[in-house]
């Protein structure tokens, strides 16, 4: 019987997500396939040193905790099968519970992704994550560097924090902020309140997390999940309109009203963090990981 994904939360990570391998690709910039492929050879035994993506992964095992399996990590890379063994040796010495892999040999990712039934796709490569999304899979470019001081520290509860607009919600609306203006936004925004706001790139899957919390008593909840948006009053009843509309629990919520995210985020514990602009992926991957969802692209919709 062929192994099912279906009732899992599926989590495609790419090897630059997961291992911090940015000299690794420098070299493969600067130098080309060859010497990237001769260098992870002879250094195949060196254990890398864990990428943005860690934390949450090593999180998302917590899920799985309990006898049953409500989570699957596929690693999804441009890799081929022979520069591969470093980055299976390095989950090997972390325990990470990895076993399955799409190496595409520098193929893009995006056309497995549905194959493999993937929930979140996360990657240093922008276009991979552009196609992702363009395909209705929620995708995250994840902010290059280092991890965060403690960010590696074990939790025992997955904290995801997510933006509003233009990722759990459609664009619709921070359209008309950029291009009329905050007083127009606001005014469109109170005239909708009742009008649940269109799905975005994420929503999916926040209604999966929503689902995956359902099976687990409230004092025991491995999961945790906050908005955290710039709207503010009178914007904010809109989004908790839609929310309730969609049935989606969402643990807590953050209306800043222009009040930088990243304390807030450092506060909150969050594991990653998701937001379509680096205005605010910038500042708040110094404190939390944190992944940029691109737009999807006009002629995608």
């Amino acid at each position: 019987m062929a192994y099912d994904l279906t009732d899992r939360l599926v989590v495609g990570v790419s090897s630059r997500a997961l291992f911090d391998l940015e000299k690794e690709n420098e070299i493969f910039e600067n130098e080309g396939l060859e010497a990237y492929s001769r260098y992870q050879q002879e250094r195949e035994n060196d254990i890398l040193r864990p990428g943005i993506a860690f934390p949450l992964v090593r999180a998302l095992h917590n899920l799985n905790c309990g006898g049953e399996s409500l989570t699957e990590i596929i690693v999804m890379s441009r890799n081929s099968a022979d520069t591969s063994l470093r980055i299976f040796n390095s989950i090997s010495h972390y325990g990470l519970d990895i076993s399955r892999a799409a190496l595409v040999g520098g193929r893009p990712v995006a056309p497995y992704l549905g194959a493999f039934r993937t929930d979140l796709f996360l990657s240093a490569n922008e276009q991979d994550v552009q196609e992702a999304v363009n395909a209705g899979v929620a995708g995250g470019i994840i902010c290059s560097g280092t991890l965060p001081e403690g960010a590696d520290e074990m939790s025992s509860q997955i904290r995801i924090a997510f933006d509003g607009d233009a990722v759990i919600f459609s664009d619709e609306a921070e359209k008309i902020y950029e291009e009329e203006g905050l007083e127009a936004f606001t005014e469109h925004e109170r005239k909708n309140a009742l009008k649940p706001l269109p799905e975005g790139p994420f929503a999916k899957l926040l209604k999966t997390i929503s689902l995956v919390q359902t099976r687990f008593p409230e004092d025991a909840m491995p999961i945790r999940t906050a908005l955290v948006t710039s709207r503010n009053a009178p914007a904010h009843e809109r989004v908790i309109r839609t929310l309730m509309a969609w049935n989606v629990r969402i643990d807590e919520a953050f209306f800043l009203g222009g009040v930088d995210k990243a304390e807030v985020l450092k506060a909150f514990g969050a594991n990653i963090f998701f937001d379509d602009k680096s205005l605010h992926t910038g500042p708040a991957s110094r404190l939390v990981p944190s992944a940029r969802v691109p737009y999807v692209q006009e002629d995608m919709r």
